[in-house]
């Protein structure tokens, strides 16, 4: 836990006490004493620091820190995430670890939706809910220092949502990517310029099928291949968003590097 992130109402005037695994954490890991400071930030807000004022070292462990924050201002733009994901419902339990994952690389919209290879019963997982899984989007947040939390945008039924949802969305984009594996193009020839937001569609662990990948052509998406194996789609959201990272930074550098 590399940052303690707080919900606004916590925050009274400029105290706050936590009471919960935080405290837990500060007391047990990182054995704070008063006149500590360590690294706040408000949910969706600004960072700032916290001094220790009060702990309490018996269980139920209770920590108090007085506050203090930046100003609060819209971020940077190079600072926003620029990559936005698309998937397939995973496995419940692998998509915990791309919610984790997906908060701490910085993404801004993670859009699930159903496939033909997607098993109907993943969808009755209690980790659709919010209330399940945006505690792994924190622990992400947590890992990286940010405060931005990634929006989750969950759509049962793939047709209703390529021909209704999808359509209003795909204007915010410079770049729509799909990958799939028997494409011949690598990222480098899909990605010849320095990119905006891109949304990238990542499929099942069985890949996308035929009319999926044709549903997601008609929307402008173009697909590219990360090689010859086949990625864990745990695997492929990390390699993906490092690779699409990598070649941003690439051609912000050389624009002429192709």
């Amino acid at each position: 836990m590399n940052i303690i992130l707080l919900e606004r109402p916590e925050v009274q005037i400029d105290t706050v006490t936590l009471t919960d695994r935080r405290a837990t954490h500060l007391v047990k890991v990182l054995g704070v004493r008063p006149g500590d400071t360590v690294r706040i930030g408000i949910l969706d807000g600004p960072q700032g620091m916290g001094t220790v004022t009060e702990i309490s070292k018996r269980s139920p462990f209770q920590v108090r820190l007085t506050v203090q924050f930046a100003a609060e201002r819209d971020a940077c733009p190079e600072d926003q995430p620029f990559i936005d994901l698309l998937l397939a419902l995973p496995r419940p339990i692998m998509l915990r670890r791309i919610f984790s994952q997906a908060a701490a690389l910085g993404v801004g919209n993670i859009f699930i939706t159903h496939a033909q290879r997607v098993e109907k019963s993943f969808w009755n997982a209690s980790l659709l809910n919010e209330e399940e899984y945006r505690p792994h989007l924190l622990q992400g947040l947590e890992q990286a220092i940010d405060t931005r939390v990634p929006k989750v945008h969950i759509h049962g039924r793939f047709k209703p949502f390529i021909e209704d949802i999808l359509p209003d969305k795909i204007a915010n984009y410079s770049h729509l990517l799909i990958a799939h594996p028997d494409s011949s193009s690598p990222l480098r020839d899909v990605i010849v310029d320095v990119p905006g937001n891109i949304l990238v569609a990542i499929g099942p662990e069985g890949g996308w099928i035929d009319y999926e990948l044709d549903r997601f052509a008609e929307c402008g998406f173009t697909a590219f291949s990360l090689g010859k194996r086949i990625l864990k789609v745990d695997t492929a959201v990390v390699t993906i968003h490092a690779r699409l990272s990598e070649r941003r930074d690439l051609l912000r550098l050389d624009p002429g590097n192709q």
